[in-house]
């Protein structure tokens, strides 16, 4: 049963800016701390950025520190990743989950590709 639904990916030029979401239809989202993690094929899937259940604390990798920004709305299940300044390193499929293991079913990810 799919639990996250992520969409706002696409093609966008290096420096270009992106605002992923992601839907979450299970029922303790604002119970849980959540993530947005990264993966390009024949990787690992990496993690991105994390923010608390209330959204007062953030994290990020160093890699999009300052060029990506995590939040949440809790009241509409969603979580978001603005993402500004574009890499091509950025190129990745995007997923959320929870911060913290268990991690729940993974969603179909959306598609982020920078090239020009």
């Amino acid at each position: 049963q799919v639990q996250f639904v992520e969409s706002g990916g696409g093609l966008v030029q290096p420096g270009g800016s992106l605002r992923l979401s992601c839907a979450d239809t299970g029922r303790a989202f604002s119970g849980r701390a959540m993530a947005w993690f990264r993966q390009v094929p024949g990787a690992e899937r990496e993690f991105v950025a994390g923010i608390s259940r209330i959204g007062d604390s953030t994290y990020y990798d160093d890699s999009v520190k300052g060029r990506f920004t995590i939040s949440r709305d809790n009241a509409k299940k969603t979580l978001y990743l603005q993402m500004n300044d574009l890499k091509s390193e950025d190129t990745a499929v995007y997923y959320c989950n929870r911060l913290l293991r268990p991690f729940a079913s993974w969603g179909q990810g959306s598609q982020v590709t920078v090239s020009s």
